[in-house]
């Protein structure tokens, strides 16, 4: 039995089993989820689900990244898994597009400050989380997300509930019952992207998997076979799913050692078509106007996910290669302020955005995009990105991650030093208390 099979490896996972390139894959993969979310602590969604939240909100026990006061456990994973997804600037795997730590490690950094653990062993509860979310997403991919099922939703409920679970100590029975109760819970839309409703879900996950952590701690039974039973998540949610391949290898690789973290705060899908436009200006800027056409090809996901001209909010900018195109190409840069709501209405931008085509190249991967202009002079300018900075042949450098929190936390937290956090993270594994090294993320 798969989902079986897979709660016993949950239990009986030893951290010293784990090896050291994925304990620093998963270091790195919490410095970016937990700078993503202090970049995204002042976001509008972040806010007003504050806002709507504290009305119901228990004891303040733990932190809010970016926010200067504490509200309930649940509360806050729910809140940090928002805003470290709220950008699309965390971390994906690759083959999913799975966000593998923003329901996770909010998760796990809440009940850190309710149930006093070390960084190892959050860090252990980690690997494990993102190990069940990202197996169950290669087994339904990539059916699932063409489906339309928002796949770091729907996986992420199943991720976060095993990292707590592990955490409270359930036996392989519980920790059953623990994915039973996540599977009820699975859910979340593709149609949200590009809407606030996007990262709520996410924040869903981190929650829900609390809860159903919790509910099996407490006797609340689940299926016997949730992952793989006639009527479970790999049947409904998938198409043809990999069920072996759930459990096949188990601790012999880990899905965190492929993780990626982004460049750009946008859609993965777009990172090598901003690439290719940012090598373009550096080499030979072109004046907007003297330019007729512009078409970017690459993976058909670019075309079905981020093929969006006419955009209005910077939350759908995020997902859109004509808006990609048009500020990388102008302002030679693409970062947070250049998907915003004011960028996105700037008719420099929207003029060059309407010249945007996006076509489908079935042999490029997700990493690779093409980008071809046609000046009005009739000389034609192309170029090709095999590999996107961030992936996994380019990957960001530790000090480029570290810039990259910098960047996030000035914009979300003006005045905040990020540099004792940006240390205690780094060394997180040998953090006697995690929720101390979490407590350095308050601000206000």
């Amino acid at each position: 039995m798969i989902s079986r099979r897979l709660s016993r490896f949950l239990v009986e996972s030893r951290w010293e089993d784990v090896p050291a390139a994925v304990r620093h894959a998963a270091t790195r993969s919490i410095l970016n989820v937990v700078g993503t979310a202090l970049g995204g602590s002042a976001d509008a969604a972040l806010r007003r689900s504050e806002t709507v939240l504290a009305r119901f909100s228990g004891p303040p026990e733990a932190t809010v990244v970016g926010r200067p006061g504490r509200v309930d456990c649940m509360t806050a994973a729910y809140l940090n898994a928002l805003a470290g997804n709220v950008f699309d600037f965390d971390d994906t795997h690759p083959g999913t597009i799975i966000h593998p730590s923003a329901p996770v490690a909010p998760a796990l950094f809440a009940w850190a400050e309710r149930q006093p653990i070390t960084g190892a062993e959050l860090l252990h509860a980690f690997v494990l989380g993102t190990e069940v979310e990202c197996r169950l997403g290669n087994a339904v991919s990539p059916w699932h997300y063409a489906r339309g099922w928002h796949i770091t939703a729907t996986c992420g409920v199943f991720g976060a509930a095993a990292a707590v679970a592990r955490r409270l100590g359930l036996d392989e029975q519980r920790m059953l019952w623990a994915l039973g109760n996540a599977s009820a819970q699975s859910s979340g839309l593709v149609e949200t992207l590009g809407t606030m409703a996007k990262s709520t879900g996410v924040g869903h996950a981190a929650r829900g998997g609390i809860l159903a952590a919790l509910l099996a701690e407490a006797g609340v039974e689940g299926p016997e076979a949730p992952i793989e039973g006639p009527r479970g998540f790999l049947r409904v949610m998938g198409s043809d799913a990999d069920a072996a391949g759930v459990a096949a290898g188990l601790g012999e690789s880990w899905e965190i050692a492929r993780n990626e973290c982004k460049p750009y705060p946008c859609g993965v899908v777009l990172n090598p078509v901003i690439d290719a436009c940012l090598d373009l200006r550096a080499e030979c800027p072109l004046a907007p106007d003297a330019i007729a056409a512009i078409v970017v090809s690459g993976h058909p996901l670019l075309r079905q996910r981020a093929d969006r001209p006419g955009v209005t909010t910077g939350r759908e900018a995020q997902v859109s290669a004509q808006h990609a195109v048009a500020v990388a190409l102008i302002d030679g840069r693409a970062g947070v302020a250049e998907f915003t709501d004011r960028r996105v209405a700037s008719d420099d931008v929207r003029r060059l955005g309407a010249l945007v085509t996006v076509a489908e190249e079935a042999d490029v991967p997700v990493e690779a995009a093409r980008l071809v202009i046609t000046m009005r002079s009739g000389e034609r300018i192309e170029r090709f990105v095999p590999a996107a900075r961030g992936s996994a042949r380019r990957p960001l450098s530790d000090a480029e991650l570290e810039a990259k929190f910098r960047i996030l936390a000035a914009h979300g937290c003006p005045g905040f030093d990020p540099e004792p956090l940006i240390a205690a993270l780094w060394s997180l594994e040998s953090a006697p208390q995690a929720a101390a090294v979490i407590g350095l993320a308050r601000h206000g």
